[in-house]
């Protein structure tokens, strides 16, 4: 039941061919092609960008933090309460 013979691709393509149309059958066909070819190459770019080490981005600014050494003043606290 599994096996489709040469018959009934003959009988689908032809139940295809009367449900679309020729002309859109060919634009079927044209996009499916070009699909397949933009899939193909995009696979190909990336094997290659794999195969190639990554480098970093140099030309962005370094992110800005505080330095650690330097702390800010810390306040003192006098409890001495003297009387004048």
């Amino acid at each position: 039941m599994g096996n489709i013979g040469m018959k009934e691709l003959v009988v689908i393509l032809l139940v295809v061919l009367l449900v679309f149309g020729a002309k859109k059958l060919k634009n079927i066909g044209s996009d499916l092609g070009s699909a397949v070819k933009g899939f193909k190459k995009s696979m190909a770019d990336g094997d290659e960008e794999e195969s190639r080490p990554r480098q970093l981005r140099t030309d962005a600014n370094d992110a800005e933090f505080p330095e650690q050494g330097k702390a800010a003043p810390q306040e003192t606290h006098n409890n001495d309460r003297r009387s004048a």
